[in-house]
Parts: structure tokens; C-alpha cells; sequence
């Protein structure tokens, strides 16, 4: 795991993890105070959900996909990658420690945020309570299900393409993935047009993993069936992304 030592210490003399944990940690509670939630008390903890939600989603989408992306351009790029190859690590085993560095940063940041919705935005109803631990463990869940294959996409296309590209490209297919569906979803209901439908059917619908709504709302948590659904659909993509990013992912660039 030296690769992955490597890559964690960069991440972490960069410091800029410590910004998203800043503002995962106090933008919960500071939002709110300043947000006409103030007005009414009972619209404190609502506005907290989204501010706690929210502010992981930008982290992790921005912060987190350029992180990987850097670090993919560079493992390519100065020769770090073509070294660990001669020692024997291959392509893989690269792709697989470079992501694992970043993901060490993203699923404590992720675990974080479900604490705050957990512990001060959970309903005072006892029956409301109990479902509130199931829709936060499905929603860390299903989050960081979809946001993982995500950020070894944007290490992969890096390596290839540069980082510009790969945190770019990732990102689109990311916000695509969250709001750009669900529009392409309401001209289909309103026109049916057969090309349109072949693109919705297989893009990636990440907009079913954000969950800030039920919480929101209080609407409790998914049925267990189609929890696993979800969960099932979302483990699909992983492997589509993962042989993307497996194929996409070099160690050195050509000369």
C-alpha cells in the first residue's frame, strides 16, 4: 500500500480536505442562523438536513472528483506510476490505492453529515425516531455507493486525458446523473420520442440515491425491497464505471 500512503500524505499536506471538513462540521448549524428558518422554529431542523446534505454533495463533487483527478494526472504524468510498475504494483492495484486515498477522506465527511442529520435534526416523535436511523444508514449508503465509482472515473480519465478533463468530464456525468435525468424525464411525459428514451433508459439515474427530500419531508425511510433495488441498480453502475475506469487508467504517458 505504498502508493496509497503516498497519495494520502499529499492529500493531506494540501490541507484543502480540511476547508470540506470545516464546512461540513459548521455549515449545518450556521446556515440556518443566517436562513429565514429562524423565523420559525420548526423549520430550524429541515434547513440544517439540507444544509448538511448540500454542503457534502458540493464537496464531495468538486473537492473530492478534482482531488482524484489530480492525483491521477500526476501518477501518470511524473513518473510516479511508471516507478510503482516497475516494483511490481500493477495498473490495477494503482487505480485501486489512488481511489482509496481519496475515499478515506470522502466516507468520514459522509459519516459525519448523517451524524449531524442523526443526532440534531432527528424528529422528538419516538416512532419517527426509529425509521430516522434506517433513512440515514440508506442514505450514507446509497451516497457513497454512487459517489466511490465516481471518483476512480475522474483518477482514470485523468491519467488519460488530464485532469481538466478527467474532473470535468465526471462532474457532468455526475450533475447529469443527479438533475439533467430528471429534466430529459419530464420533456419524454410531455413528448414521447424514442431516442430521448433510449438515452434515459441507460444513463445513470443518481438523482434516486439523493434522499435530502424523505428526510426533508420526514417521509420515512425506503421499503426494504426497494432499498436493495436501488442498492442493486447503483452495485450495476459501479462495475459499468469500474471496467471504464480500469480501461481509461494509464500509469505513464506515451512518449
Amino acid at each position: 500500500m505504498r502508493l496509497y500512503r503516498l497519495t494520502l500524505a499529499t492529500i493531506l499536506q494540501r490541507k484543502a480536505w480540511a476547508v470540506c471538513a470545516f464546512a461540513v462540521l459548521v455549515m449545518p448549524f450556521a446556515l440556518p442562523l443566517i436562513s429565514s428558518a429562524t423565523e420559525k422554529p420548526l423549520l430550524v431542523q429541515p434547513a440544517r438536513i439540507l444544509a448538511a446534505w448540500g454542503t457534502l454533495w458540493i464537496c464531495t463533487l468538486f473537492w473530492g472528483l478534482f482531488t482524484s483527478a489530480q492525483q491521477g494526472e500526476t501518477n501518470a504524468k511524473t513518473g510516479i506510476g511508471e516507478y510503482f510498475q516497475t516494483t511490481g504494483l500493477s495498473p490495477t492495484r494503482q487505480l485501486f490505492q489512488i481511489w482509496l486515498a481519496v475515499f478515506t477522506f470522502v466516507a468520514p465527511l459522509t459519516i459525519i453529515t448523517a451524524g449531524i442529520c442523526q443526532f440534531s435534526a432527528a424528529p422528538a416523535d419516538p416512532v419517527e425516531q426509529g425509521m430516522w436511523w434506517t433513512l440515514n444508514l440508506q442514505y450514507t449508503a446509497l451516497f457513497l455507493l454512487v459517489t466511490g465509482p465516481l471518483l476512480a472515473l475522474s483518477t482514470a480519465l485523468a491519467s488519460r486525458f488530464g485532469g481538466i478533463t478527467g474532473f470535468a468530464v465526471t462532474l457532468g456525468i455526475a450533475l447529469y446523473g443527479l438533475y439533467g435525468v430528471g429534466y430529459l424525464d419530464n420533456m419524454l411525459k410531455l413528448e414521447a420520442n424514442p431516442v430521448l428514451h433510449g438515452i434515459w433508459m441507460f444513463s445513470p439515474h443518481y438523482r434516486f440515491a439523493d434522499l435530502t427530500q424523505r428526510l426533508y419531508f420526514k417521509t420515512g425511510a425506503l421499503p426494504v425491497a426497494t432499498f436493495w433495488s436501488m442498492t442493486c441498480y447503483f452495485a450495476g453502475v459501479l462495475f459499468v464505471n469500474a471496467g471504464i475506469s480500469r480501461l481509461c487508467f494509464r500509469t505513464k504517458v506515451p512518449a
